[in-house]
């Protein structure tokens, strides 16, 4: 069995064609994509695969696909010292190849081949079959759900970030979900929902609550990313989503690299996140759920006080109480909006200057620009080619001014448009 393995290792590798890692220098290994054209760039996608240094055996793959602020996770020094930690690698596909993870598609099969061919390029075949972690953001964000109910024994844990609910009928990608049928579900994977505070929206958050109930054997867990908009990511929230990873990795795999069901009475349930203000609907009232009265107590799944219906479930104590501190310190506190900050970019576009405030911290989100310091940025050709007129010429970045005692953290997205002619 292992001979036939390794033979079919090889003969699927040989059918990927290798591609340039990439500029930025993160990226060790990389394999075009079978069986999927791009309707970004009319050509098969990549696939970029890091793997911590001095891993000697892989034990889960990070996967997300090309939209914003997995870039920019990725990227974090503290996000991948984290990930070394644990032997965990992480996988990013540009452009990305399904938004939906319907199977109908050839999704699960392109899946399939590419994490065979990245196994055989790294030297790493425990990589063809490790367990996954599905991760993205907005557009992205339903993927992952519906990745672990097709993968439902491969799937270490879900983060939908900025995003969605399982079974959402409010998809990021802004058309339908795709239906499981009665026999598919998520029981016993840990899955995690994040919405930022600032794009705070009711009828995202309803959904996954209901989840909870409809299949009490699942782990849905929240966090609202507090004094957070839609388009970045704080180390806060890495930290947390790397805390998150842990938790699985310790109470779900195996010695043997088996992934163990989670009981969800064996967890926390912990009150959901309550806004300062009364956020609508969308449909112009204002919901008469919210409140800034005092929270139940989170505890242990059997001794909840709380409304269960109003809980998410959280690995352990330490888990719910790192969440319920988030949502202390941002409570009551005011928000001061960042002024409209303007790029200004070169003739030749390979650099863009800010004129910042001197309190405020600008970041890189996602595409072809690279910190300088605090005010410039500068171009560089980076993994996803110069040949996507979607994204190739489009940055963005994030301006981020620290709160205080008495301040909420205020942030101010940023597009920038590179000229087309930047590369010559």
């Amino acid at each position: 069995m292992r001979q036939r393995h390794l033979i079919l290792l090889v003969l699927i590798t040989t059918q990927l064609s290798l591609a340039a890692v990439g500029r930025s220098g993160m990226y060790q290994y990389s394999v075009s994509l079978t069986g999927y054209i791009s309707n970004e760039t009319g050509k098969t996608p990549n696939a970029y695969l890091w793997i911590p240094e001095g891993c000697e055996k892989v034990k889960a793959v990070m996967f997300a696909q090309q939209n914003m602020t997995e870039e920019m996770l990725y990227k974090m020094p503290s996000f991948q010292e984290r990930m070394k930690e644990m032997s965990v690698a992480l996988l990013w596909v540009a452009p990305w190849f399904s938004q939906n993870w319907d199977p109908a598609t050839g999704c699960q099969k392109i899946f399939e081949e590419m994490m065979v061919g990245l196994a055989g390029q790294s030297g790493h075949p425990e990589i063809a079959s490790a367990p996954i972690i599905p991760f993205g953001h907005s557009a992205q964000a339903t993927f992952p759900w519906n990745f672990a109910a097709w993968n439902n024994g491969r799937t270490l844990c879900i983060i939908s970030f900025h995003g969605d609910a399982p079974r959402t009928n409010l998809c990021g990608y802004g058309t339908a979900n795709v239906e499981w049928g009665r026999k598919r579900n998520i029981n016993g994977i840990p899955g995690l929902m994040i919405e930022g505070e600032y794009e705070w929206w009711e009828a995202r958050v309803r959904p996954a609550l209901a989840f909870r109930m409809m299949y009490p054997e699942s782990c849905i867990s929240f966090l609202c990313d507090t004094e957070s908009g839609h388009f970045e990511i704080m180390p806060e929230t890495a930290e947390y989503i790397a805390l998150f990873i842990q938790k699985a990795i310790e109470q779900r795999l195996g010695e043997n690299g088996q992934l163990l069901p989670l009981n969800p009475n064996n967890g926390w349930l912990a009150c959901r996140y309550n806004p300062d203000s009364k956020p609508s609907d969308g449909d112009g009232a204002e919901d008469d759920i919210f409140s800034i009265a005092s929270r139940p107590t989170p505890a242990p799944y059997e001794d909840y006080k709380g409304d269960p219906h109003d809980a998410f479930w959280y690995f352990d104590k330490e888990m719910a109480f790192i969440t319920e501190s988030r949502y202390a310190e941002s409570q009551g506190k005011i928000i001061c909006p960042i002024e409209k900050i303007t790029p200004q970019i070169s003739a030749d576009g390979h650099t863009v200057t800010l004129d910042t405030p001197g309190e405020v911290q600008v970041e890189v989100i996602c595409g072809p620009l690279k910190k300088i310091d605090n005010r410039t940025f500068r171009f560089y050709p980076y993994e996803c080619g110069m040949d996507n007129p979607r994204r190739s010429f489009t940055a963005w970045l994030v301006a981020i001014r620290t709160g205080d005692h008495q301040h909420k953290r205020s942030v101010q997205p940023i597009e920038v448009k590179l000229p087309l002619d930047v590369i010559k």
